[in-house]
């Protein structure tokens, strides 16, 4: 079971798991301009080819390349990120790490102590992406 958030208030606890942060960082991350995908190249992979056959949250689901840590009241969140080619990748990486701290803290309000950011590959425009190319059956 994954480790979990619990804070006690004077009517009850309440308890973040891992999810809902790789969730939302998963999912912010996403959203910046300049960031094509997330998770490795083999991780892509295999979430395209997962996704032809299920839905849900998967390799190809929004916590693809998302690994955190959550503790009673902060979390560490690490990311593996492809960056459009063209965009100045660390501009794109310290816009990722403001943006999902901001969300993470503003949704669940635990204090994000680190957001390592690992640029795994570059998209350039006209190129299929593997998640493309494993999406579309092959014509014969």
């Amino acid at each position: 079971m994954a480790e979990q958030n619990s804070s006690n208030g004077q009517r009850g606890s309440t308890t973040i798991a891992d999810i809902v942060v790789a969730k939302t960082a998963g999912i912010t991350a996403r959203q910046v301009p300049g960031v094509h995908d997330l998770g490795s190249g083999p991780a892509r992979r295999i979430g395209a080819v997962k996704e032809r056959f299920t839905s849900g949250d998967g390799p190809s689901g929004p916590t693809r390349g998302v690994s955190v840590e959550v503790g009673e009241k902060q979390t560490a969140i690490d990311l593996v990120v492809e960056v459009d080619y063209g965009e100045r990748v660390h501009k794109v990486a310290d816009e990722v790490r403001q943006e999902v701290i901001s969300a993470v803290e503003g949704i669940t309000g635990l204090e994000v102590v680190d957001v390592n950011i690992t640029v795994d590959d570059v998209y350039m425009e006209g190129e299929e992406s593997e998640q493309e190319s494993e999406k579309e059956p092959a014509l014969r």
